[in-house]
């Protein structure tokens, strides 16, 4: 079990927090707003009310004993910065933030942040994809190249193996896992046939996921 603490209780910070927890993590969640500590107490193993920019503060909750660090402050500029530098000077290994644009990015990843994230853009992301779409269930882009989408399988593969439509040859990806109502085949082999109803997780790059949206 991983020891988790999430700085910042806005609507990102909770959400991340409350579902570590759901997943059996130690969780401690700190924000300055008594309101948002109230709100999550329920739902972590620890919420305490502190001033994240105060380095003994933040020493005194033994932030140093944590394997992660989760700051879900995003409006406030200088506040997640100053958490981010302080948790990475106090020794916390890996350190998540939230970002509301690639120049606060590129400070958090200057001052040591290991992953910085954009819900607001990512989220952007999905639905533009469910919209132009109707085929992309869920879309993940792991850089500005690929991207992880999970599709319903197009019309004209059904009945058609993986290694008949050689889909690594014709569309540039690769089937990470097929989807067949309760059951999920998370290593196809390439005789398998494509059914209707079935749902595909695929890798690629995103010109090419775009060009399958399309069709599709």
């Amino acid at each position: 079990m991983k020891q988790f603490v999430v700085i910042g209780c806005g609507r990102f910070g909770s959400s991340v927090a409350t579902t570590l927890y759901g997943y059996g993590n130690d969780v401690l969640a700190i924000d300055k707003s008594e309101e948002k500590v109230q709100n999550i107490s329920n739902f972590v193993t620890h919420a305490v009310q502190a001033d994240v920019t105060d380095e003994n503060a933040l020493k005194s909750l033994g932030i140093r004993n944590f394997d992660v660090a989760v700051i879900g402050i995003g409006t406030d500029i200088q506040s997640s910065i100053m958490a981010t530098l302080i948790v990475k000077e106090l020794g916390v290994k890996y350190v998540l933030c939230k970002a509301q644009n690639e120049l606060q990015a590129k400070v958090l990843y200057k001052i040591g942040a290991d992953k910085v994230v954009f819900p607001e853009r990512d989220m952007g992301v999905r639905v533009a994809h469910n919209l132009v779409s109707k085929n992309v269930i869920d879309y993940i882009e792991l850089d500005l190249e690929y991207s992880i989408v999970e599709i319903a399988c197009p019309q004209t593969w059904i009945g058609k193996s993986i290694k008949e439509l050689n889909l690594r040859a014709s569309y540039g990806i690769n089937v990470m896992a097929i989807k067949q109502g309760a059951n999920i085949n998370i290593s196809p082999a390439a005789e398998d046939t494509l059914q209707e109803n079935d749902i595909l997780i695929v890798i690629g790059k995103n010109q090419d996921i775009n060009k399958i949206e399309k069709k599709g």
